[in-house]
């Protein structure tokens, strides 16, 4: 099943299917090493839902709710 990274829930992971969005934000979501393939786990959400804390790749990383909705992930 198909979602936008924004919608995992604590805990859940998934495998970066593609990039929904072009240009400069592309390129930045692609810098930090989210590229189709890579998997990805929600490790956790602020407390007003933005932003969304990340492991990818071994790392920890936050991202803007509105960045995730251009990740389309294939829930495992």
């Amino acid at each position: 099943m198909d979602i936008t990274a924004d919608k995992l829930k604590s805990g859940q992971e998934g495998t970066v299917k593609s990039l929904a969005c072009t240009g400069a934000l592309r390129r930045r979501i692609i810098d930090m090493g989210i590229t189709p393939g890579a998997s990805m786990r929600l490790v956790k959400k602020a407390p007003l839902g933005d932003p969304l804390e990340f492991n990818v790749r071994g790392y920890a990383l936050s991202v803007r709710k509105s960045e995730a909705k251009e990740i389309v992930v294939e829930v495992k």
